[in-house]
């Protein structure tokens, strides 16, 4: 059979609909973004993101505020029906919320088992199947009057169960839980503070509604952090925080000297930093050779707490060290503020006594929802009772209009109709059991009436008076404080009493040679131990390049034949003798591969009427105004610093016009003076001809050392360039 031939396939393409990028951000991104800010990132006023909240929440529910814990497994399964973002992201927020974790000056989770710290980013917690947890007793103050209706429930993601709106905090949370997060557009960054002064400073507030921002201060003096640490207080950056909420705090790690082992033990750290921080740092510095007072330092954590040892050397001053560190390492470190928190899920930035403002309006509407509650529950009572009061005075009638009634549907309506009693009141009496239809259990029972009456009246009193509901949260605030108030764990320290890091207090200053040999070794020797013995060592085949002069405090710059400059102060090295044979450079400060310095000089300043001399190979020279290597940051290494479009013959630091005596290859010399070289702009200008060269000739040294020369040697001075040269052979 012939075969068919089949139709070519015909692609069709779905047509393109452009949609403007306005409408995507309305219909897509905004969504998301509201999402973030209100349903993950940002804390509410109850001091609770979400997540937080649906953890707790389902604990509570599950009966963990007593009796014995739990596994963690377990209770992240059961809030994965509150919150199903995974079960990883559920434990971590449980770990944060723990007494293990140490994040919280008040713990909200008793916890039993391995779950990290706050203070090591490498310290991990063990896996939730192994850990126990239950709700520490602080929570009570959390969920007290959640069964009251204090808050709104609403429905969970999948409607099938309810979970609160926010918690019914007796106690302003939202500055005692330290909270973080990021958002869209928008970030929070909330300290802890001591419960005891902000239960002070609420209820001030309570009483006098316009308080002072200083009382506020007094009342609540800083932040309080659970990592301890000494806050550096500055009175003016304080009061910024306070009024605006946004700033920074300085915290200060704190120690003790151990004058036995000669040691300082740090025992608490900055909380905006960790353990791991630290150490990178020393081991950075140590490398550097910028710790030279300390012999080693180690992690010694333990079961006792945080200990991180520094071994000094023998004659350090451990406060002169410490000062030292807290300006070079995350031992001094800052919290930076951003109070930014939801309220009515629309964030706001806000200062102490605004946010404290701000949940008293939200404590207020809990504790007047709390007292409807209990006022609707006592005249619910109050009206059983005066219907069990009616049947007092005949109860041989109702028991008649029980017995005389033939279905069961029509006794509520007779003792209805009986009495001149509602429905709910005949239910009631209906229900009664027949024993209990007796003058005592009556009597017992209506004798509540008056007491119910009294209270009723009373909470209606409260319920009209805000000043008395105000006087309840006090009572509360005064009652919180006394159980759970604690010392503050944060030192306050004044700034302007603490000692600040000083260079020159760190090092002392002594007179110093500072040599340089071709092959890149580097000696620092005092003039002490030159005394009877100024040899310089030097390794086979290496020589001599320079002999410098100077004092330990200066700074050093290396030129190198790779057209790069590096910078060293002159205490990064160790003295040594001039028997040694010293530093080796490319290692000390990282040089690349073959790389081999041209030229050493101190270098504290850069005079612009000062300049570099650079000649090269093809017969050229520049000058290079030393203002042009002047650099705003401490850059420790400087790349490009001369041409590379010859090989670099030597190089020359020029503070007065200089004899420089240039050779060719063809053995020709001549002298000129630093001063007719042009100077140049730009560090990789290749300069002018100097050296008047025949062809496949090149420089092949510069000098300023002219002591050996000759008497006829001044034959060789030209006093114009370029200059051809003088043969050497003929000088005499």
């Amino acid at each position: 059979m012939a075969k068919t031939k089949k139709d070519p396939k015909v692609i069709r393409y779905a047509p393109v609909v452009y949609q403007p990028i306005t409408e995507t951000i309305e219909k897509n991104y905004m969504p998301y973004v509201m999402s973030v800010i209100v349903s993950r990132a940002i804390p509410e006023i109850d001091g609770l993101k979400p997540a937080h909240r649906k953890l707790l929440y389902t604990m509570y529910s599950m009966g963990l505020l007593k009796g014995e814990r739990k596994k963690s497994a377990t209770v992240v399964g059961a809030t994965m029906k509150l919150n199903p973002h995974g079960d990883a992201s559920i434990y971590e927020t449980l770990v944060r919320l723990t007494r293990g974790n140490a994040t919280l000056l008040h713990p909200l989770i008793d916890s039993k088992g391995s779950f990290g710290k706050q203070y090591s980013s490498e310290m991990k917690y063990a896996a939730s199947r192994y850990t126990e947890c239950k709700l520490d007793p602080i929570c009570q103050e959390l969920f007290d009057g959640i069964e009251k209706d204090a808050v709104d429930m609403v429905d969970n993601y999948d409607a099938t169960t309810k979970e609160p709106v926010l918690l019914p905090t007796t106690f302003p949370n939202v500055l005692i839980m330290p909270n973080t997060g990021i958002a869209v557009g928008m970030a929070s960054n909330i300290c802890s503070f001591n419960l005891a002064e902000v239960c002070d400073g609420t209820i001030a507030l309570l009483r006098k509604p316009n308080l002072p921002i200083e009382k506020m201060m007094e009342l609540i003096k800083a932040p309080d952090f659970s990592g301890g640490g000494a806050i550096l207080y500055d009175a003016e950056q304080m009061r910024q925080i306070y009024e605006t909420g946004q700033g920074s705090v300085r915290i200060r790690a704190r120690y003790v000297y151990d004058k036995a082992a000669n040691c300082i033990d740090i025992v608490e750290i900055p909380y905006s930093t960790t353990i791991e921080l630290i150490m990178a740092k020393l081991s950075t510095l140590h490398k550097e050779g910028k710790l030279k007072e300390i012999t080693d330092f180690r992690d010694e954590i333990d079961l006792s707490g945080f200990k991180l040892t520094l071994d000094l050397r023998k004659g350090v001053d451990p406060d002169k060290l410490m000062t030292k560190l807290f300006k070079l390492t995350p031992l001094e470190d800052s919290f930076k503020c951003n109070f930014n928190i939801l309220i009515d899920s629309v964030p706001r930035t806000m200062g102490i006594p605004e946010i404290l403002g701000e949940w008293i309006k939200f404590r207020l509407r809990c504790l007047t929802r709390e007292l409807a509650f209990d006022l609707q529950k006592k005249k619910d009572k109050l009206h059983l009772l005066l219907a069990l009061g009616k049947i007092l005075l005949d109860i041989d009638k109702a028991i008649r209009i029980i017995r005389k009634t033939e279905k069961d549907e029509d006794v509520v309506p007779n003792l209805m109709k009986g009495f001149e009693i509602d429905e709910i009141q005949a239910n009631y009496i209906a229900d009664i059991r027949l024993r209990n239809l007796n003058r005592e259990y009556i009597l017992n029972r209506i004798s509540d009436i008056e007491g119910l009456q009294k209270e009723i009246a009373e909470l209606e009193e409260i319920l009209a008076d805000e000043i008395k509901q105000k006087g309840l949260i006090i009572s509360e605030l005064t009652e919180i404080k006394k159980k759970y108030g604690q010392p503050r764990k944060s030192l306050i320290v004044h700034a302007d009493t603490v000692t600040h890091y000083s260079e020159d207090d760190q090092f002392v200053n002594y007179p110093a040679r500072f040599v340089l040999t071709k092959e890149g070794y580097f000696k620092k020797i005092t003039f002490q131990s030159l005394r009877g013995n100024d040899e310089q060592k030097c390794k086979e085949g290496d020589e001599i390049l320079s002999i410098i002069d100077g004092e330990n405090k200066d700074v050093l710059i290396f030129l190198t034949d790779h057209a790069q400059m590096y910078r060293a102060k002159a205490d990064d090295f160790d003295p040594t003798k001039a028997s040694a044979l010293g530093d080796y450079l490319p290692v000390k400060l990282g040089m690349d591969a073959d790389e081999k310095p041209i030229l050493m000089n101190i270098q504290n300043g850069y005079p612009e009427k000062e300049a570099f001399v650079f000649l090269f190979a093809n017969g050229k020279g520049v000058r290079i105004s030393a203002a042009n290597y002047e650099t705003t940051g401490n850059r420790r290494k400087l790349t490009s610093v001369f041409s590379k479009t010859s090989p670099i013959v030597a190089a020359f630091y020029e503070k007065t016009p200089m004899d420089i005596l240039l050779v060719s290859s063809d053995n020709r010399g001549m002298i000129l003076k630093s001063s007719l070289i042009p100077l140049k702009s730009t560090r990789t200008s290749g300069g002018v001809q100097v050296f008047t060269l025949k062809k496949g000739q090149i420089l092949v040294s510069a000098s300023i050392d002219l002591s050996a020369l000759p008497e006829g040697a001044k034959g060789l001075k030209k006093l114009k360039i370029p200059a051809t040269g003088v043969p050497m052979d003929s000088i005499k």
